[in-house]
């Protein structure tokens, strides 16, 4: 057996005590801490954490050599449980990592939990103990049966170990039944007015959704599900996991409890806030995960090295696809209307169409590059990359569309193939493309090729337009039309984050960093501060501060018209009816 105590007990450090026992371990054992967690695709280096490791047998102490930045050796004697003991520092708020304080704890099992090598098939158990009496703990991982075994967990095996996050401490905690599956959903760090009914009724909508999606009248692939949300300041993020998920959101974002007016037995609920729309999304998105990366997933994953990069081409699928389907369950489930999710999926096209990258990577090799270039975005990254996040989700629309406009199917219906066919398991591209064929009853490859591998423009208006969505070109604003992005403070002014490719900035010499003083002599405090003194014709002076100079740059002001897009609006058509209506609904409506 091997078994970890986690203990909290010295929580003011903002340290875990980990104690590793090894039954039967090798003559010469092998200990390594992962670099990287499954679905955050991004060497973390999570052994610089770890101190203090040391290791006896009986009352001796073993000799642990170092072999590399993550991995140490045990020459061990035969017949004698190894404890291995170490610290492990723990004050990252992410969702990736460890955190412990006074209030709450969190992990991962990648961050705190040394891999026994030779042993990852074997069953292990996990105890958390030094908790304070007022702590809980919230984990879809299976408690060990037997009487006192409260905090104390058991795993088939290593992969199944860290798989399964643990939330620590006082939270609030809720329940629900989604097609059969009872779900929980924990949230530490809320403020009092935090309205827990609506965020366990709309999950509970999400979830029904997204079974149906897969299993019609089913049962989803596990027991036990479990959300676990961290309510910060500021902040969004998740992380999947094969019956669980770990979320980051801002406080402000989560719904809060009507206040009823005089004389009413209850107040109603207000439409969601544009940051509950967002929160309702990452769970959708996190959700469709359990599906969608976590048992259906690239082949490259069939198992993981956890100790390197594991590449794969077809992130844009298993995350580009998950985020098409995302904003599309929460319009699904009813929880906010078409033309919000309209607005949302503009929101995408705008982004995507104002990335000068797309023109320079393919989404396809966006998904390979995700270990040293999207986790790692710079003042360059929207010229030189493509988020495959986001033009992935535009490539599920185009799909979606094109099969809906064809009358075959749809892109669920793809969907549901490639679950039919693999089982629920690794898949390729090759798989992709035969479930497209099957449902189109047609060759996808060309649509493939071009818009996965190519990187020329999406057909997305003629094809919105067939289905009785019209695109509308915004105005541009000041930075998109000087191909800039900036930052803006009351107290800093006006600072250059990125320089878009081939924009008017650029061609003026404006470099990211630069602080944009004024504009034709008028102080800035915002970019469209200059709209004030930009003359009809001619140029205009920027001044510019960079290292401490400070300079004019000259700016024609006819160059501002050409460059940069505005954003895009959707909105259905007038008059749209028969079967470009019926199309429209069908494809909102799922």
């Amino acid at each position: 057996m091997i078994r970890y105590e986690i203990d909290v007990g010295t929580r003011h450090r903002h340290t875990f005590a980990v104690e590793l026992r090894i039954d039967v371990p090798a003559a010469e054992q092998r200990l390594s801490l992962p670099v990287w967690i499954p679905g955050s695709y991004l060497v973390r280096e999570f052994a610089r954490h770890l101190s203090g490791v040391e290791a006896t047998q009986g009352d001796a102490a073993v000799e642990l050599r170092q072999l590399d930045k993550a991995t140490w050796l045990a020459r061990c004697e035969p017949g004698q449980t190894l404890i291995v003991r170490y610290d492990v520092y723990a004050f990252d708020t992410s969702v990736r990592a460890a955190f412990l304080d006074a209030a709450r704890g969190f992990f991962n099992g990648t961050g705190v939990c040394l891999r026994v090598e030779g042993g990852e098939a074997e069953p292990h158990e996990l105890a958390v103990v030094g908790l304070p009496a007022d702590w809980d703990v919230a984990t879809a991982l299976e408690r060990r049966p037997g009487p006192d075994t409260t905090h104390e967990y058991v795993a088939d095996d290593y992969d199944a170990l860290v798989d399964h996050p643990f939330e620590l401490g006082r939270f609030w905690r809720g329940r629900f039944d989604a097609a059969g599956v009872i779900h929980e959903f924990v949230v530490a760090g809320a403020l009092p007015d935090f309205d827990g009914e609506r965020l366990l009724a709309d999950t509970q909508r999400l979830c029904e959704a997204e079974i149906r999606f897969w299993h019609g009248a089913g049962r989803a692939p596990f027991e036990r599900y479990v959300f676990m949300l961290n309510a910060l300041e500021d902040g969004r993020g998740g992380l999947e996991h094969r019956s669980s998920t770990a979320l980051v959101a801002a406080r402000r974002d989560l719904p809060r409890r009507a206040i009823a007016e005089p004389g009413q037995a209850s107040a109603a609920r207000p439409e969601p806030s544009e940051g509950y729309v967002g929160v309702l999304g990452l769970i959708a998105h996190e959700y469709f995960h359990s599906w969608n990366v976590k048992r259906l997933k690239p082949r490259e994953f069939s198992t993981f090295d956890y100790s390197r990069e594991n590449y794969t081409e077809l992130l844009w699928f298993f995350e580009g696809f998950t985020s098409y389907y995302d904003d599309l369950f929460v319009v699904r489930s009813g929880l906010i209307e078409s033309a919000r999710y309209l607005k949302l999926l503009a929101t995408t096209m705008t982004a995507v169409q104002g990335s000068p990258g797309r023109t320079v990577q393919s989404v396809a090799a966006a998904s390979f590059d995700a270990w040293v270039k999207y986790y790692r975005a710079d003042e360059n990254t929207p010229n030189a990359t493509i988020s495959y996040y986001g033009k992935g989700s535009l490539v599920a629309l185009a799909l979606d569309l094109s099969l809906r406009c064809e009358g075959r199917g749809s892109l669920d219906d793809v969907m549901r193939q490639l679950w039919r066919t693999s089982g629920g398991g690794p898949i390729d591209e090759a798989d992709i493309a035969a479930a497209l064929e099957v449902v189109g009853g047609r060759s996808y490859a060309r649509e493939l090729a071009e818009w996965v591998h190519g990187t020329g423009e999406l057909p997305l208006a003629e094809l919105l337009r067939r289905v009785g969505v019209g695109i509308e070109s915004q105005p541009a604003t000041l930075a998109q039309r000087l191909g800039v992005r900036v930052s803006e403070s009351a107290l800093t002014g006006v600072k250059v984050t990125h320089v878009l490719r081939d924009g008017a900035a650029e061609r003026a010499g404006l470099a990211p960093g630069d602080e944009l003083l004024a504009a034709g002599g008028w102080r800035l405090r915002r970019l469209d501060d200059a709209l004030r003194s930009l003359p009809s014709e001619g140029e205009t002076t920027l001044l510019v501060g960079r290292d401490q100079r400070v300079f004019g740059v000259a700016l024609p002001v006819d160059s501002l018209g050409a460059s940069g897009a505005g954003s895009v609006q959707l909105k259905p058509a007038d008059g749209a009816g028969g079967d470009t209506r019926r199309l429209y609904e069908a494809w909102i409506a799922g």
